[in-house]
């Protein structure tokens, strides 16, 4: 009878399509999609997709709201309800308890977080979520995001605050045809979405043309293009060979359109265009996030909460064609296999899953083959996600760089010296470690070793390894753009991954307009609009010395582009604080004023928005203003290296050397890592007659940062300056050993 009633209620809907107002939508809904694909829509049901938002009721609701209290840094919120509806008293956005009503449920496993409606059209989500885990795991509670934090109503990580705005933050992912919608006139939301869960539509696209070519006779059908936007069908197969360890694909060739269909919510990323076409490259609506320090480890795993887009392009798995799909239903979202079974789909296990090469006991937690190669990590305080990189285990990375290996976290009683000599009992004759690994390279980089640059060209060049990868790399050269690494970047211009074109556009920000026009002026009309844009933005400096007119209006077109992305996400200071900073390279320094405003008008602890507004006057020579937004940096941020270093430069230029000492001196200290605060404090010093404590600082800090050249100009003439030539020349040699074509650097050797 259940499922009779639901044809029925299938066969209604596909009238409705026919007669209703739904018809004028590309979007026809799920219901239609199940008249054809009944199975795949009983196998959706109640997946994560399904259940990812709904109207809180009681058959969605999971948290306890029976006049439960929970407590949180002396703040008690009570959950309960009044007829069919669901209520929180808690603090609001004054710091003050008030009662909300609970409008949507958000989630459902590990745990349940829920959505309380604001009268702007503003869904905020709660910080206190239910944990939907069985009492035996720990769940059936409630429990704060951040139970190590005191967060205030003032913070942007409070429940009401920028940080856990729905509409911005969450929305897109969570419901199908999602338009945002944010009126920045009148700073309100108007969200709207054809489904409020994630259903078919929302990883096929719309399906209105496809229902048509459905409906067609079978000639008329077979002759014409099925009307969806993008093809998610993997008819691949994975085929053991005799002989083989691993499977190889069949057919070779991959589509990129169901990772990148995938990657627009499971990655760590920025909306730049709404709506989103399915079947367009990501990069020609998202900007996705490299493996920046903090979101990854230097080596790759995950450490923010990054999603798995970002872990997973830079695995083997990616580079040889495996696709979502090929472990996941895409439906249930559920594992194809069970544990072990899974991997041995494709990798032998006669080889794999022995003792012999996991080195544990057959039944034992270390013997997972996702235990080794896809180490967890918990967010959200109980959701544990497993890194989809598939390193191997490189304990010895961890003794060098600090990075967290799958051994020591089982082991948490041993070391990584202990797990290092383990590893190479067990794997005597790998040479894995004799090679520089990928991790090494990029701390070399950031590090500032003397030979990052080569290391990470070289890296670079190597068009086998993995693009994101690459794309970082090239990120951290733009510390070491020179002569010798110019025309590496030039030729990344036109590489085949476009991750990796995307930094080498924005590897040039700093170079003079005249080389940047000639390198960049072909991509203004690239088919990926990230690329479009970027190049724009990077090029806006160089605009008045662009004289045709047909290049100029190309640029002009490209910026209005990059104006409309950040206008997308007007509600954020972020938004208003790049386009500040694209005014101000335009020279349109009234627009970038009242941008950098708007920026604090938004979020009033926003500190890079109060640095450029300083930075912004102070071009103008209008240094009393320049002042009131440095101290007003340093007073929301106390620590805040660079609002220190700001007022230090703003002492220096109205003659205040003592007190601008003891600004820089402060911002040095702050970040000592940061060797261009020690450059400038070093040159305080020695103007103020401290020439050996400014060599002091300066060999600290090339010590931290061998490779600076600043550092090493300053330790080469004030050892000089000091009588301590030795010194001088012992510098100079390194000078000349990180940049060879340094005619000026050979002279200064030479003349020691």
């Amino acid at each position: 009878m259940a499922n009779q009633l639901r044809h029925y209620m299938l066969f209604t809907a596909m009238i409705f399509l026919a007669n209703g107002s739904v018809a004028s939508s590309p979007f026809v809904g799920v219901d239609v999609c199940a008249n054809c694909h009944l199975e795949q829509y009983d196998q959706w049901q109640n997946s994560h997709h399904d259940l990812a938002m709904q109207k809180a009721s009681a058959n969605t609701v999971l948290g306890n709201f029976e006049n439960q209290s929970f407590s949180y840094f002396g703040t008690t919120s009570t959950f309960f309800k009044e007829d069919s509806k669901y209520f929180v008293e808690t603090d609001g956005p004054e710091g003050k308890l008030e009662t909300f009503e609970i409008e949507y449920t958000f989630g459902v496993y590990p745990l349940q977080q829920y959505l309380v409606e604001f009268s702007d059209g503003r869904l905020q989500s709660l910080s206190i979520a239910w944990d939907s885990r069985s009492e035996e795991e720990g769940g059936q509670r409630w429990f704060h995001l951040y139970p190590e934090y005191q967060i205030k109503h003032t913070d942007p990580l409070h429940w009401t605050g920028l940080n856990q705005n729905w509409n911005f933050m969450c929305a897109e992912c969570h419901s199908t045809n999602l338009t945002k919608n944010f009126d920045a006139k009148t700073n309100r939301y108007q969200t709207s979405w054809s489904e409020i869960n994630v259903a078919c539509e929302a990883c096929h696209g719309p399906g209105k043309k496809h229902v048509a070519w459905a409906q067609l006779s079978g000639e008329d059908r077979q002759s014409k293009d099925n009307g969806l936007q993008v093809d998610l069908r993997n008819s691949a197969a994975w085929i053991l060979n005799t002989g083989t360890d691993v499977a190889s694909r069949s057919p070779e060739s991959v589509s990129t359109d169901e990772v990148e269909t995938c990657a627009l919510c499971h990655s760590r990323r920025a909306a730049h265009q709404e709506p989103y076409t399915h079947g367009k490259k990501l990069l020609h609506s998202h900007l996705p996030a490299m493996l920046e320090e903090g979101l990854y480890f230097v080596d790759g795993q995950i450490n923010d909460e990054v999603y798995v887009y970002g872990s997973f392009l830079q695995s083997k798995m990616y580079q040889q064609g495996v696709t979502c799909s090929d472990c996941h239903n895409p439906h249930t979202l559920r594992l194809k296999a069970n544990g072990n079974e899974l991997c041995s789909s494709c990798h032998l296990a006669s080889r794999f899953d022995t003792p012999e090469h996991h080195f544990h006991s057959a039944e034992s937690e270390g013997a997972r083959c996702t235990a080794c190669h896809m180490p967890e990590k918990t967010y959200m305080t109980i959701d544990d996600r497993a890194d989809h990189s598939f390193h191997v285990p490189r304990p010895d990375l961890s003794i060098k760089l600090g990075v967290p290996n799958a051994c020591t976290q089982c082991h948490q009683d041993q070391n990584n010296r202990w797990a290092a000599e383990k590893v190479q009992i067990w794997f005597p004759s790998n040479t894995r470690r004799e090679k520089l690994h990928y991790g090494e390279i990029i701390h070399a980089g950031r590090r500032g070793d003397i030979n990052a640059s080569t290391w990470l060209a070289d890296f670079i060049d190597d068009t086998s390894r993995p693009g994101i990868r690459r794309a970082t790399a090239v990120s951290t050269l733009q510390n070491y753009i020179n002569p010798e690494t110019l025309p590496l970047i030039k030729k990344l211009l036109h590489d085949q991954d476009s991750l990796v074109r995307l930094n080498a556009i924005q590897a040039m920000e700093g170079l003079p307009p005249r080389i940047k026009t000639d390198f960049l002026v072909p991509l203004l009309t690239d088919d990926l609009k990230l690329i479009r844009i970027e190049a724009a933005r990077v090029l806006a400096d160089a605009r008045h010395q662009i004289q045709s007119s047909n290049i100029l209006a190309q640029l002009d077109l490209a910026i209005e582009e990059y104006i409309a992305a950040q206008n997308l996400n007007a509600e954020r200071p972020e938004a208003h604080t790049n386009l500040g900073a694209l005014y101000t390279s335009l020279q349109q320094l009234d627009n970038a004023e009242t941008a950098y405003l708007k920026a604090i008008e938004i979020d009033p602890v926003f500190v890079p928005a109060y640095i450029n507004l300083a930075d912004l006057f102070r071009i103008q020579n209008m240094d009393e203003k320049s002042r009131i937004f440095i101290d007003k940096a340093i007073e929301i941020q106390p620590d805040s290296g660079l609002a220190h270093h700001s007022l230090g430069l703003w002492l220096v230029r109205r003659q205040n050397i003592s007190r601008a000492m003891e600004s820089l001196k402060k911002a040095a200290e702050l970040e000592p890592n940061n060797s261009r605060f020690q450059y400038i404090y070093a040159v305080a010093l020695d103007s103020n007659g401290q020439t050996e404590e400014a060599i002091k600082r300066l060999a600290a800090a090339h010590h931290q940062r061998p490779a600076n050249r600043d550092l090493l100009y300053g330790l080469i003439s004030y050892n000089q300056k000091a009588g301590k030539l030795e010194d001088a020349r012992q510098y100079a040699k390194i000078l000349v050993r990180v940049s060879p074509w340094d005619q000026n650097a050979k002279t200064i050797l030479e003349n020691l």
